[in-house]
């Protein structure tokens, strides 16, 4: 009897003792958890009453519900001050649109993504300012580099004809100078295609070069045209951004401390820095940049709802997921997981997702 009594009372112990503490697992549901969160429309709104909505703020709204979580909002300035508020226990959570980085997962947790997006680019639509890209087109460094090959290949062909014609035709002699600038004239009328009068070949080999060149030249001048055409073209109706190798050429806008600016300075692109996306815009307007870069939903709803004179290019890199941040807390982190892997299959989030961004993620 005082045997099973004994190993009753071992028993017990060791349940007690292999217990979670209770704090540790109620403690997100007996305090007021302090939720960080920054303005970043669609995903942060906060009206003129100082009230809060937008994509991130209703799924937390729903997890919280679902959790049973009492909580209160409080603003701050940037992502950034974000995760040093969470990092110093100034907030418990982090919601808003806050990219998960490998710099920032080791200052703190994350739950799992609830939205994947990626870096979109924005331009002006001005059509006086879509000039400027023609305009930086035509002085550019590959213009001119052809324009120079074509002068080339006239310089050549005239220095040609001049070497068969110059002893036997007196319209490419009387001199070198006389005689070598007449050739030149004469292969740059013909690969132009002007039909002038003039000195023309009468040498068997003077003749043979003037029907290759006469081929060549058209070639080369039609190459040359469409190239040309092409690239003005596009850079007029579509500004100077359209690919991410372009970005390099152009003076890039991008908000300072953002995940963003991290990856401008990974690819080695110059940029620029903002202090909010809304003074990135009113940079781009006052034609201070070229293009902000930023998340390209938020630049999408902030283009959409200010009517401002900017488009989004066709260019996305740098793939994104957004999540919410937490100081380390593996229960609540594990109960927002549940919770969030419940509210991507259900209707509501993709409602959600369509009211705000006409699309569901």
């Amino acid at each position: 009897m005082a045997a099973a009594l004994a190993i009753a009372a071992l028993l017990l112990a060791s349940v007690v003792l292999l217990a979670p503490p209770a704090n540790a697992q109620d403690e997100s549901t007996v305090r007021e958890l302090v939720i960080g969160t920054k303005d970043a429309p669609p995903f942060a709104i906060k009206n003129g009453e100082g009230e809060w909505s937008g994509i991130s703020i209703e799924l937390w709204r729903k997890l919280a519900d679902q959790l049973k979580l009492r909580y209160r909002f409080v603003e701050a300035p940037s992502v950034t001050a974000l995760l040093e508020g969470v990092q110093a226990g100034k907030f418990d959570v982090a919601v808003a649109a806050i990219t998960v980085t490998p710099a920032r997962e080791k200052q703190v947790d994350f739950t799992l993504p609830y939205f994947q997006t990626g870096t979109g680019v924005a331009v002006q639509t001005d059509h006086v300012a879509n000039w400027m890209p023609v305009i930086r087109s035509i002085v550019s460094y590959g213009f001119v580099q052809a324009a120079l090959a074509l002068l080339g290949l006239a310089i050549l062909a005239g220095l040609l004809i001049w070497m068969f014609e110059h002893n036997a035709n007196e319209g490419f002699g009387r001199g070198l100078a006389h005689g070598l600038s007449s050739g030149v004239l004469w292969s740059t009328h013909t690969m132009t295609q002007r039909v002038v009068g003039g000195a023309a070949p009468i040498t068997l080999p003077g003749r043979i070069v003037a029907v290759v060149w006469m081929i060549v030249s058209v070639i080369a001048i039609a190459v040359f045209t469409a190239g040309i055409t092409s690239a003005l073209t596009t850079k007029r109706l579509h500004g100077a951004v359209n690919s991410i190798g372009d970005l390099s050429a152009v003076r890039v806008g991008v908000v300072q401390g953002t995940a963003t600016e991290d990856a401008l300075s990974r690819m080695r692109i110059k940029h620029h820095k903002v202090a909010s996306v809304a003074e990135g815009f009113q940079a781009l307007q006052q034609g201070s940049i070229d293009a902000l870069a930023y998340d390209r939903p938020i630049l999408a709803w902030m283009i959409r709802q200010g009517s401002l004179s900017a488009e989004l290019t066709d260019v996305t890199f740098e793939p994104q997921s957004y999540a919410i941040a937490l100081r380390e807390d593996r229960v609540l982190r594990k109960r927002l997981n549940i919770a969030l892997l419940e509210a991507g299959q259900l209707d509501w989030w993709k409602d959600v997702l369509f009211r705000y961004l006409g699309q569901a993620n």
